[in-house]
């Protein structure tokens, strides 16, 4: 503080101002606050301006004070104030400083989105230099086709509750129109009052490519989209794949799922914790997350050894506990110490047994030749076989995985099983029919073909598959299982209301092929043989169960894709290889990866038909709203509860449930299991289709 005498003039206080050069001139006084103490004006007079001392440099003026304690409160608030104030400032050049010289593209926008700063990585992305781009609006400067269209009326409206938005964003590049993906997170910054002040956004785009391919990969991929061909998945020479970037940009839609569970909150706390802390802690923390990511965090696990002798405590745990135990027990030391199995079909170079698919109608064996390209059309098929198209294609799936040869019966026996189930299917039914069941394998199959599902799942895994697509949904009566549990159904009270449907669809397709040596496509399996592969089977058949949707695909995502980047990353990094490298291989083919793995597959396939060719995708949606409507129905006639007051087929609109559908079920499962296997042709399906049921819907509400 410096004492300046009752006028405010500082030209007659040349030491005064001198004192202030000085301290000016300081490489220490940067954003100092100094302070003028004046003497105190009479009440009767005129207070004259303090613009010459601000002029000076002087910061505040404080008239004088003889009371200790005021002047200490004084001090205190400059502290608390103008202090601090400039602290703040003085770390705003270093913060600025690291902004021009991070990788992510920064942008901080006012709160009616006018542009104020962006860094070098931003003009470096963009094209645009910040003098073109300052004080322009951000929302028309980042349009781009590739975005929705309500995506930032979706921003700003999270932005405005306070909140974070996180996921894939397309941003225009000055010199083409193609968006470049990015992984954005969009930040606000509240004012006084808790209102929006500034946004801040950071961009990131994948790091294992340079910028010039990744806009050449942009222009190539989004062409092949539009022309419905692969996207590209060219290795590059330092053993990162083309197709690697469009799966972070799936991953990347993962992080904003819609429907987060609170063990997935946990786990990304967790990995938050991890980023600034030492490495002791990461480790420890790395373990914790591994226990959390297995599908039972409250069964125990019986790794220590029994006491030796010990046969009745062993026998007690083995038969009361759980049915696997014993097999634990001995095994599964085994199991974790090596992923090694027994080598997987390609599906692709089997020999078909010609006896019986030679028998087909040449109609029939036509069609069954596109069988395993994904945009094959099962209604042809159910028209050329008097919708029996269960059996043909069953037998055509079979023979090219080799299933005959791994139960070790011949083709009549699993000709006759298959008769035997789509003969358990209500060809009454609109939707859940046996076309619905060969559609179902056919995914199925399509499916296990795909490279990374082949490196993971071994023989019997793709014989179980197969199986439990074929009697996924064998004698289903054509409604819910919330109409079986209120109309009291025999088979709601045999199953305790619990997955009634699905319990039901696995015990038939058992009990059916008991029934008789002749259908009886297990009868040559060991019991070691016969009991996994069952287990495998029924666990696949209830996780159809809709019920249990978000937990399966919460501990798919946590367990298995998240996972998987975390080697991605390290592999790329290391240049220890690809990011399909042994280790990641190795991770996924643990038992409980591979049960993950098996029951999103099966998932995908039952419920694949928004991402088949908008054809098709028309033609199923018409079948199960026709169920519905069916059920609804007869949920009036019989004055029972409805259960989907919006399938009611005088006022439901078809295209709205699609929307609807696809929004809440299908995208956020379609995404992980696109990064997880690479399934580009769907996705191309899927937002095609989406366009078309929002246009649909759009001119229905017109």
């Amino acid at each position: 503080m410096l004492p300046v005498k009752e006028c405010y003039c500082c030209s007659r206080y040349p030491d005064i101002l001198s004192i202030r050069s000085s301290m000016r001139a300081t490489k220490s006084s940067d954003h100092t606050v100094i302070v003028a103490v004046t003497k105190r004006i009479a009440p009767e007079k005129d207070e004259p301006s303090v613009l010459s001392l601000l002029k000076a440099g002087f910061n505040k003026r404080i008239p004088e004070n003889h009371n200790v304690n005021s002047c200490i409160n004084e001090l205190l608030c400059l502290e608390y104030g103008e202090v601090r104030s400039q602290l703040k400032l003085r770390a705003c050049s270093a913060v600025f400083s690291a902004l021009d010289n991070i990788s992510e593209a920064v942008q901080i926008c006012n709160e009616d989105n006018q542009i104020q700063y962006v860094n070098p990585a931003y003009e470096r992305l963009t094209g645009y230099s910040a003098d073109e781009v300052i004080g322009k609006d951000a929302t028309e400067m980042a349009k781009a086709d590739r975005n929705k269209t309500d995506l930032h009326d979706t921003i700003n409206n999270q932005l405005k509750k306070g909140k974070f938005w996180e996921g894939t964003y397309h941003t225009r590049r000055k010199s083409s129109d193609v968006g470049i993906s990015t992984h954005c997170v969009f930040s606000p910054i509240l004012g006084p009052g808790g209102k929006l002040s500034h946004i801040v956004s950071v961009q990131k785009t994948t790091p294992d490519t340079s910028y010039s391919d990744r806009i050449k990969e942009a222009e190539y991929n989004l062409a092949n989209v539009k022309l419905g061909l692969p996207v590209s998945f060219r290795r590059r020479s330092s053993g990162v794949a083309h197709g690697y970037p469009r799966r972070r940009e799936s991953l990347a839609k993962i992080h904003s799922m819609t429907v987060e569970a609170p063990i997935t909150k946990v786990i990304n706390i967790i990995n938050a914790a991890q980023e600034n802390s030492p490495i002791t802690v990461v480790q420890a923390l790395d373990k914790v997350l591994e226990i959390l990511r297995t599908s039972q965090l409250y069964s125990p696990h019986f790794v220590q050894p029994m006491k030796e002798g010990d046969t009745m405590t062993s026998d007690l745990v083995g038969g009361l506990v759980s049915q696997n135990v014993k097999r634990q027990l001995i095994t599964s030391s085994q199991e974790s110490s090596s992923v090694s199995h027994s080598k997987p079909v390609s599906g692709h170079h089997i020999h078909i047994p010609n006896n019986l698919l030679s028998q087909m109608q040449p109609e029939v064996l036509e069609i069954l030749e596109l069988e395993p390209s994904w945009d094959f059309n099962i209604i042809n098929l159910e028209k050329a076989t008097a919708k029996r198209p269960l059996v043909h294609l069953g037998l055509k799936a079979m023979a090219r995985f080799g299933v005959c040869d791994f139960l070790r019966v011949d083709e009549m026996t699993v000709m006759n099983w298959l008769n035997l189930i789509e003969a358990n299917y209500h060809s009454t039914n609109s939707y859940h029919n046996s076309t619905h069941a060969a559609d179902v394998l056919h995914a199925t199959a399509f499916f296990l073909t795909r490279e990374r599902n082949q490196a993971v799942l071994d023989q019997m895994d793709q014989v179980a598959c197969l199986i439990a697509a074929i009697i996924h949904d064998v004698d289903h009566p054509g409604y819910t299982n919330a109409f079986l549990i209120n109309e009291k159904n025999p088979l709601a009270l045999m199953y305790n209301d619990q997955a009634v449907l699905e319990n039901h669809h696995a015990a038939l397709g058992f009990q059916l092929s008991w029934k008789d040596n002749s259908v009886n496509i297990f009868k040559n399996l060991t019991r070691d043989e016969y009991t996994p592969l069952r287990e495998t089977i029924i666990d696949m058949v209830l996780a159809t169960e809709m019920k249990q949707h978000f937990e399966h695909l919460n501990k798919f995502v946590s367990c298995v894709n998240k996972s998987t980047l975390k080697l991605e990353e390290t592999s790329s990094m290391s240049g220890t290889g690809s990011p399909d490298s042994m280790a990641i291989i190795n991770q996924l083919s643990t038992p409980e990866n591979r049960s993950l793995i098996k029951r999103m597959l099966i998932k995908c396939a039952d419920v694949s038909n928004p991402c088949r060719t908008t054809e098709m995708c028309i033609e199923w949606a018409k079948r199960i709203a026709e169920e519905y409507f069916i059920q609804t129905d007869e949920e009036k006639r019989r004055n029972l509860p409805v259960v989907m007051p919006a399938f009611d087929r005088k006022t439901c609109s078809i295209p709205k449930s699609q929307t609807s559908f696809i929004d809440f079920f299908i995208n956020d499962m379609f995404d992980a299991w696109d990064y997880f296997c690479d399934i580009p042709d769907l996705m191309a399906h899927l937002q095609e289709n989406y366009r078309y049921w929002k246009e649909k819907s759009e001119d229905e509400a017109s």
